[in-house]
């Protein structure tokens, strides 16, 4: 189903809209079991943990993260 199979989604305004997102994220999150996860994704966050494991020390702080992210900008 798209947004143009629904016109009445026109007629709402930014806010209802809005509203109407979360109210369907909410239902969506209510039961995550049927929703796939590519298996690219399962193999990053256990590169990561792994790395996290091997080293947990290594980790930056917020003020790190944020001075690598403006200095990229």
């Amino acid at each position: 189903m798209r947004i143009i199979d629904i016109p009445e989604i026109n007629n709402l305004s930014k806010s209802e809209k809005i509203l109407l997102i979360e109210d369907l994220w909410d239902r969506i999150t209510v039961d995550t079991s049927d929703i796939p996860i590519p298996q690219s994704h399962v193999d990053e966050l256990d590169r990561r943990l792994n790395r996290y494991k091997s080293n947990p020390g290594a980790l930056l702080s917020l003020e790190e993260l944020q001075g690598r992210i403006e200095r990229r900008r």
